[in-house]
């Protein structure tokens, strides 16, 4: 019964943890026994069993519970099988999801060498716009994931495709992650190649793309920033933020200069 199967991966991760937590005891379990079985629902003909393994197997790597060999001979071999030009539509979409999700959390060589290529393709895919789309959604992640070398030499030429593709929801897509992008670029690459592409989208047809634009704006020019001066950082979550210099946490926080860039709207200015 598939509602047997996906209660079953429901409960694959706290048994994993607890394994792991009692390795002496039990140094080959999880390996030998769940992993096999984790792998295998990622192909079950139910969705519901396998967005629950996705699910599963996305938390066992957020806990680094996957080695290393596993995730390269087991993880990522099925992954590829399943966003492959010839598999079947639901199935590239599932696995073109949760070879975004992982990347994050593998390491940069291996999502370079096995991952990077096939994102490449699918972001060229153009039989399903759904794939493109969660590409452009997600290709600040890749390119934080691969740094900059792989960004600028294999990923930039894609985005530029997604860019002006004739979605205009991909486009959109880019526009809300041009930031992240940017920031994984050198200065050369943001102003000679970037900044002409997003002008573009902050003057297309459509209001929706223009409006995602203007709104990513602020955060694209905070790239070119210097932010050893400026002070501005990407946080782990993607976010811009801004750190305090060492003159700001020294100095007294009741002075008002201090207080004027955290103040809120309401605040009394004085």
């Amino acid at each position: 019964e598939p509602t047997v199967r996906t209660e079953l991966m429901e409960q694959i991760p706290p048994i994993a943890i607890f394994l792991q937590e009692s390795q002496p005891k039990f140094p080959t379990a999880f390996f030998e026994y769940l992993m096999p079985i984790v792998v295998r629902y990622l192909t079950d003909v139910n969705n519901q069993v396998r967005k629950a393994g996705q699910e599963a197997l996305l938390i066992l790597l957020e806990q680094d519970l996957v080695a290393q060999s596993d995730i390269e001979n087991k993880v990522c071999p099925i992954l590829l099988d399943l966003s492959a030009p010839e598999s079947d539509d639901e199935y590239k979409v599932e696995a073109v999801n949760i070879i975004c999700k992982m990347a994050s959390m593998l390491s940069r060589t291996t999502v370079e060498h096995m991952l990077l290529p096939r994102f490449c393709e699918l972001c060229s895919d153009g039989k399903l716009f759904q794939v493109r789309k969660i590409c452009a959604a997600n290709f600040g992640d890749i390119c934080n994931a691969v740094g900059q070398e792989a960004t600028e030499r294999l990923l930039i030429p894609k985005f530029f495709e997604l860019c002006s593709d004739s979605v205009w929801g991909m486009r959109k897509a880019c526009a809300e992650c041009f930031m992240a992008v940017s920031y994984t670029t050198s200065p050369e690459v943001r102003r000679s190649k970037l900044s002409p592409v997003f002008i573009s989208l902050i003057s297309d047809t459509c209001r929706w793309v223009r409006q995602a634009a203007f709104q990513s704006l602020g955060p694209f020019i905070s790239t070119f920033a210097n932010p050893s001066s400026a002070g501005l950082y990407i946080r782990e979550d993607g976010t811009l933020s801004i750190r305090p210099s060492a003159q700001d946490v020294n100095a007294n926080s009741c002075q008002p200069g201090n207080n004027i860039t955290v103040m809120s709207p309401s605040a009394d200015a004085a």
